[in-house]
């Protein structure tokens, strides 16, 4: 017999989550947990990671490799799950997402910047960052653009 016993310990835990999520308000969802967290930012962090094992369980259902694949780069996993996250919190906060997008453009520009290019791609292969972050926000830019031209019209 299999041990299930953590469908239980997670209803626990999902019952604790619904009984603070219903018990809280503005000042108590922007109240530091630490130095780097809000109480809101944890409840989005917990979030993500449920919605990695929500994208993960489908493809498995899906018989889909979840490890990355020339056909499935480490890219497409990770923005399904962060799909999930952010449209469920953009559309109550679309000038929050706005101006977050703008904030952490000019940080990632100015990091990248004042990094040695020796510890980042192509000169080093195993780093996760890339100098160059105009082509992946040009591909978007372009993508909206063209919506909202289609919207004027």
């Amino acid at each position: 017999m299999e041990d299930r016993s953590y469908v239980e310990t997670n209803l626990r835990a999902l019952e604790r989550l619904r009984d603070l999520v219903a018990g809280s308000n503005e000042e108590s969802l922007t109240a530091p947990v630490n130095e780097y967290w809000s109480v809101a930012g944890v409840l989005a962090h917990m979030a993500w990671w449920d919605a990695r094992v929500v994208v993960f369980a489908e493809k498995i259902d899906r018989v889909e490799p979840w490890v990355p694949t020339d056909e499935e780069p480490e890219g497409d996993w990770l923005n399904d799950t962060t799909r999930l996250v952010i449209e469920g919190l953009a559309p109550h906060a679309p000038r929050a997402s706005a101006e977050l997008a703008l904030r952490m453009a000019e940080q990632a520009d100015a990091r990248v910047a004042e990094l040695p290019l020796d510890r980042m791609a192509p000169r080093d292969p195993s780093s996760p960052i890339h100098p160059d972050r105009a082509d992946h926000r040009v591909e978007h830019l372009d993508e909206i653009e063209a919506v909202l031209a289609r919207r004027e019209r």
